[in-house]
């Protein structure tokens, strides 16, 4: 939403679902979380874009990542790792369905991707897993970028 159109209750929606919401989550996980866990969470390549419309949705995505990396540094004497990924356009259910009830986006997104496609859920689990992971034990504190090269 342009800044010139938006709602307090937009921006407030916005801010509750994509940094209130998560942090509070996480603050009340923790609390049931072993040492040595790990937690990931999803940002966005929004946050390093500047498409009009999307400055309070990509402001509050770089927030989020800026906040993993405070986060993994406060979890750190428990051995808990945070970390983030950031995906690209993927074929979710973002935007209420956006590429189902529009799927003419796909193609010039698809077209801007290095791999000529746009993401799947499968690939960002696939990242999501390794950090997860054993095999990922030292690394914290890092947004991965999960766009197949989108605008590169």
């Amino acid at each position: 939403m342009m800044l010139t159109e938006m709602s307090h209750e937009y921006f407030d929606k916005i801010l509750n679902t994509n940094f209130k919401g998560p942090i509070f989550l996480s603050q009340q996980l923790v609390e049931f979380m072993e040492d040595a866990g790990a937690i990931v969470n999803t940002t966005s390549s929004s946050k390093n874009q500047s498409f009009p419309g999307y400055s309070v949705y990509g402001s509050l995505k770089a927030a989020f990542s800026t906040w993993t990396r405070y986060i993994a540094k406060e979890l750190a004497p428990r051995q808990i790792r945070v970390n983030a990924i950031s995906p690209g356009p993927t074929h979710s259910n973002f935007g209420d369905g956006a590429f189902d009830k529009h799927p003419e986006f796909i193609k010039p997104l698809a077209e801007q991707s290095v791999f000529g496609r746009i993401g799947q859920p499968e690939d960002m689990a696939k990242v999501i897993v390794n950090l997860l992971s054993d095999d990922f034990g030292w690394v914290t504190a890092q947004d991965i970028e999960v766009s197949g090269g989108h605008l590169l």
